[in-house]
């Protein structure tokens, strides 16, 4: 094997490598790599431009994560600790358009587990989810009454899936829907890479009598597998104010109202 093939050889090993650290911890120092991998720093930034290249990683002052898109999705563990404060001000501007919302469904992952933890106690509610993190956080609340959705638990999330969940949900007709995604694609779409979560979401989305969208502003303009429903088909998009002004009315153009708090 030439000199070349087996520079290139190892390169693609090395990436590999980045990316399923990455993977791993959800986040990396980026001044951690070179001698993790016992190679020059220009080496690392070679590796790192060829990755962000690909949409495989992304880098933001000095640390390289995951961009969630495609088949890619990240855990709880990591979304728990990955722009919490912008997550809380979205949970909280989503409780306070309730509205006179009886009923609510909520979403699985981690944002839509804030707006539950952030729901009124003051009030009788009753809450329909998928979702073990949200019954855990809502059981015992006593004006709050927990309705769980069955179904195949996926490990990653704790969300309820497939069949039995899709019949669960059909039997009902929520006030309100709290709904996330993986991305919001350029052209309105609601994303996510698992089919079978996507069809929790349109199932929820279809049932409900309104629907709120709620998600940082790295999901804007990024596209997952598969398309469960579109912007127009909830009331607003509630989202940080990280997320560009100028964005922001580019996807109210395309038909709901964008809120960045």
């Amino acid at each position: 094997m030439s000199e070349v093939a087996q520079n290139q050889r190892g390169a693609r090993a090395r990436r590999a490598a980045i990316l399923g650290l990455v993977r791993e911890r959800g986040s990396v120092a980026v001044t951690e790599l070179a001698p993790r991998f016992s190679v020059s720093a220009e080496t690392i930034r070679r590796d790192l431009r060829a990755l962000e290249a690909e949409r495989a990683l992304e880098r933001h002052y000095g640390v390289i994560r995951v961009v969630e898109s495609g088949l890619i999705e990240t855990a709880l563990d990591f979304r728990a600790t990955h722009h919490t404060a912008e997550k809380s001000r979205i949970a909280a501007e989503a409780v306070r358009r309730l509205g006179d919302a009886g009923t609510v469904f909520i979403d699985e992952g981690f944002l839509p587990s804030l707006v539950a933890e952030a729901l009124p106690t003051d009030r009788p509610l009753t809450v329909l989810t998928a979702s073990i993190p949200v019954v855990l956080h809502l059981v015992g609340r006593p004006q709050t009454e927990v309705i769980m959705i069955g179904g195949r638990v996926r490990a990653g999330t704790l969300g309820a899936v497939d069949a039995l969940a899709i019949r669960g949900l059909e039997g009902f007709a929520p006030d309100l829907a709290i709904l996330g995604a993986n991305g919001v694609s350029a052209d309105g779409a609601l994303t996510t890479p698992d089919p079978a979560v996507a069809a929790v979401k349109q199932t929820a989305l279809r049932v409900s009598a309104r629907a709120l969208f709620v998600g940082g502003h790295d999901k804007f303009g990024r596209s997952s597998f598969v398309r469960f429903g579109t912007v127009d088909e909830v009331e607003a998009l509630i989202t940080g104010t990280e997320l560009p002004a100028t964005l922001a009315r580019d996807f109210a153009a395309l038909g709901t109202r964008v809120v960045r708090v």
